[in-house]
């Protein structure tokens, strides 16, 4: 996908993680690729221990200050601290790492239960129709993370058992044009656009595109995520 979305789009599906694998008062959580800290932050807010961790230093710092009830620290989601923990959560990080086979299988060793999310397949996330506005004739890409069947076999490849795949559609709601253009232009995709058309040229472009997700003078993309609940064999 070519951008992270508005600002606040993860509270949906953050929300739906945590009650898939009930985390509430006193659960021990570690989230791996935490970021600057939003699902750790609505994790302590019904009442868990959390550790997280990520190799940006940035967001390590900036999670620690939005959830001081929190551990965070800076290492790779393959070296997790030792725990145990009830629950490791991988967020929208396997689509990120070199192996997220490693990733799952170091996490189903030091946690009762594993629950990972992953985009949605291109034809099941609005946010395609930006992607091919940007970049209309982009290269295929293999099979991901994305697919179904892929990520149960990775996940069994790393010694867990699945017992839930389940799918949440997240809304991404632009308040205007601007709110979505600006960072959507601001990413490398964009900016390379931009370096091949005109910018007057690419915003009517992707407008144009747009316009039957158009909600009075704002605009909703709704994207599709998968939610991967395992647990050790």
């Amino acid at each position: 996908m070519t951008h992270d979305g508005p600002r606040g789009w993860g509270a949906p599906l953050h929300s739906a993680v945590l009650d898939v694998v009930a985390v509430g008062p006193g659960t021990r959580l570690l989230d791996l690729g935490c970021g600057t800290g939003r699902l750790a932050r609505a994790a302590v807010d019904r009442g868990a221990t959390v550790t997280g961790v990520d190799l940006d230093a940035d967001a390590v710092a900036q999670a620690a200050a939005a959830v001081p009830e929190g551990t965070f620290l800076m290492r790779h989601a393959q070296d997790p601290p030792p725990g145990p923990f009830d629950v490791v959560a991988a967020v929208q990080l396997l689509m990120h790492v070199t192996d997220p086979v490693a990733v799952l299988r170091r996490a189903g060793r030091v946690g009762g239960v594993v629950v990972a999310t992953v985009w949605g397949r291109d034809s099941e996330c609005d946010l395609r129709v930006l992607q091919e506005a940007l970049a209309p004739r982009r290269p295929g890409r293999g099979p991901a993370v994305s697919e179904p069947a892929r990520l149960r076999a990775m996940a069994e490849r790393a010694g867990l058992v699945v017992e839930r795949l389940d799918e949440v559609v997240v809304p991404f709601d632009y308040a205007d044009e601007e709110a979505l253009l600006e960072p959507l232009l601001a990413t490398p995709v964009g900016r390379a656009a931009a370096r091949r058309a005109d910018p007057e040229g690419l915003r009517s472009t992707v407008l144009e595109r747009l316009e039957p997700y158009r909600t009075g003078g704002g605009y909703r993309l709704e994207n599709l995520f998968r939610v991967l609940v395992a647990r050790p064999a």
